[in-house]
């Protein structure tokens, strides 16, 4: 633990002595595609970055803190500040078409630290990409535009929280591409990846709650049972209207077999999502 904390420090002063070198002037933010309106989907690459001149790596991030009252039958505990998570983003050009994006979560002051995505695109037309890595299964909306300062409320939507296992993401690869049409856009994600273990029926919870696969760090390493899960969506936007998505995750969630054993037969979790954006006219922020 002594190295590590020594580690660490070295690292710190490292990183201060480098930015004590670099001329502000230097520094730029990395300049966003506005000719489109973007989809879900494209939120990984709708992220705030700056640039040191013309490195190919690109570094961002956000934090998000909140102040909050709370009580219940005129009991309350008072005051409370809260600190969310700190969020980081890097990027890299490593070809003009492959691209690395990744983004490293620290949730409740470090209690939780997640890999939220760290993934390798491989561009070969608008409607072709390929993409391996850890990646975010692209169920319902919120999984694919999660980033706090994007969203008006401090609290996630419950239906990410409780029906659907947001911030949702596993090791594995897929297809991904969009196509323009004057004021539309159409778009489509598909992966298999490491999917859920028993943990969704089996949890304090005593009920189905996809959310408790997330409290298994092994499926970053392993797949529980050896079945891949299959994760899809379809969107489509008009620039005057909205996004309309539906989206698809499923696979066996159960330990059917054991070196060769059959301990079960396959069981299986299927769940559908539909998601609906627009933006009021005169409600948009800056």
């Amino acid at each position: 633990m002594k190295h590590l904390k020594i580690l660490l420090l070295l690292s710190l002063f490292l990183v201060q002595d480098i930015m004590a070198q670099i001329d502000p002037s230097l520094l730029r933010r990395v300049p966003k595609d506005t000719t489109h309106q973007p989809l879900n989907m494209d939120a990984v690459y709708n992220r705030p970055f700056m640039q040191v001149g013309k490195l190919p790596v690109a570094i961002g991030g956000y934090v998000e803190a909140n102040y909050q009252y709370l009580s219940e039958d005129g009991v309350s505990e008072g005051h409370q500040f809260q600190m969310r998570r700190l969020t980081l983003f890097i990027s890299s050009s490593l070809n003009k078409r492959i691209k690395f994006l990744s983004e490293i979560e620290f949730e409740d002051g470090t209690k939780e630290i997640n890999i939220e995505f760290a993934s390798i695109d491989f561009e070969f037309s608008p409607l072709l990409n390929l993409r391996g890595g850890v990646v975010m299964n692209p169920i319902g909306a919120f999984n694919q535009n999660h980033d706090g300062p994007k969203w008006e409320f401090t609290d996630r939507p419950i239906s990410a929280t409780q029906m659907l296992p947001a911030t949702w993401s596993n090791v594995g690869f897929g297809l991904f591409g969009k196509k323009y049409t004057k004021d539309w856009v159409y778009g489509y994600e598909m992966y298999l990846t490491n999917g859920f273990d028993d943990k969704i029926i089996n949890n304090i919870e005593n009920k189905t709650f996809l959310p408790a696969s997330k409290e298994n760090p092994d499926r970053f390493e392993e797949s529980f049972n050896g079945s891949p899960l299959f994760t899809g969506k379809v969107a489509v936007r008009n620039n005057k209207i909205g996004e309309l998505g539906l989206s698809y995750m499923g696979g066996v969630y159960n330990k059917f077999e054991e070196d060769g054993l059959v301990l079960d037969k396959k069981r299986r979790v299927n769940v559908y999502a539909v998601d609906f954006n627009t933006t009021i006219a005169r409600t948009q922020h800056i």
